[in-house]
């Protein structure tokens, strides 16, 4: 009796484990699974799509001044991420994923809340926009485990202070060429060393 109570019990037994297992660990999985999914889309197509964006879109929404925006984006966004570079160079910190000593701080948090305080500085009702995305880049390279968040908040902190940096200046910081002082659309070729040409 014992035996067959055993061998009927194994075949109610295992299908039931089998589903309690579907059933509790199954979707943990696969929300991990689309979580880090959705990770790598951010960390990598995404947040070009979003720096892309960032330096395009006043050429289409911001009229005459659209030239001068995209020229404060980019040159916040190539200053940043300059700058970020040097210190990733002095701090050589250990990255979390890997034997790579490049991981202070987040270039990715660094570019992304550069673009993101240049268009909130143009466009403040779209500022939350700007804002969540360039979290959910930074977020994204802490869930995939490239960087802590110590590294992430540094960047953000970078990007951020280098565009408020560079909005203040009458010609920005690496591109101060061409980039006019006022915001009267101006040209957007010629040097301007004295006056303008």
């Amino acid at each position: 009796m014992t035996n067959s109570f055993f061998r009927s019990g194994w075949k109610t037994l295992l299908p039931a484990c089998i589903g309690l297992h579907c059933i509790m660990f199954t979707p943990k999985a696969i929300a991990d699974t689309f979580d880090k999914d959705v990770s790598e889309f951010i960390s990598g197509g995404g947040t070009a799509l979003y720096l892309g964006a960032g330096v395009a879109l006043p050429l289409l929404l911001d009229g005459k001044q659209g030239g001068q925006h995209s020229l404060r984006a980019l040159d916040s966004l190539g200053t940043s991420t300059l700058l970020c570079i040097g210190i990733k160079e002095i701090t050589s910190v250990k990255r979390p994923d890997s034997d790579s000593r490049d991981s202070f701080p987040s270039c990715h948090a660094t570019a992304a809340f550069a673009i993101a305080t240049v268009q909130s500085h143009y466009h403040p009702d779209a500022a939350i926009l700007w804002y969540s995305g360039a979290s959910l880049i930074a977020y994204s390279r802490v869930n995939l485990n490239r960087h802590r968040l110590t590294e992430v908040l540094a960047g953000a902190a970078l990007g951020y202070l280098t565009a408020r940096l560079e909005l203040s200046q009458k010609h920005g910081l690496i591109l101060f060429p061409i980039i006019s002082s006022d915001d009267a659309g101006g040209s957007l070729v010629g040097l301007q060393v004295v006056g303008s040409f």
